[in-house]
């Protein structure tokens, strides 16, 4: 079987991830993960899919993007295979003023502590700039790595809490 990551992004409209599913169904493509938003107005999904060929895909996803107004493409990736975490998950959330840089500094302080983010969302509302980060930790390291983080919020002037992820809930 081929394991194929597809992306299609564009201009938002009703139906869009029907029709995709509907597509992929068709061609006897099994979902194994995917994620969807809708950014300021612009619909963004990428998922991983086991069935056909890339080749098959791109040819019945065409008609989807034949207007412009969407742009689907699809990858052949190599299966990872099931893999067990590398660490403890973890939730960082991160909130206050909009200013450039928050999301680098704050991924930077996991990155440097070995934390490994597994998912990420932003959201500006107004002036205020919302982060909520799904991250692996390794085994040990939240309680140093909490003061870090702290750190480099203040430095922001945004606040930041890292808490223990309830595993049932992800």
């Amino acid at each position: 079987m081929n394991e194929l990551a597809i992306t299609v992004i564009g201009r938002d409209r009703p139906g869009i991830v029907a029709d995709v599913a509907e597509v992929l169904a068709r061609l006897g493509a099994n979902l194994t993960d995917s994620t969807m938003t809708r950014l300021r107005g612009h619909f963004a999904m990428t998922l991983i899919c086991v069935g056909p060929t890339a080749a098959e895909v791109e040819t019945t996803l065409a008609p989807l993007a034949a207007d412009g107004q969407l742009l689907a493409t699809v990858s052949a990736v190599t299966p990872d295979g099931e893999t067990s975490p590398a660490g403890e998950p973890y939730v960082m959330a991160v909130h206050g003023a909009d200013r450039m840089g928050i999301v680098a500094a704050m991924t930077r302080v996991l990155a440097d502590a070995g934390g490994n983010v597994t998912d990420l969302s932003t959201r500006l509302a107004g002036a205020l700039y919302v982060v909520v980060a799904e991250v692996e930790l390794p085994t040990g390291t939240a309680d140093t790595l909490a003061g870090r983080l702290t750190e480099a919020a203040t430095g922001l002037g945004v606040e930041v809490t890292l808490r223990p992820a309830e595993p049932d809930l992800l």
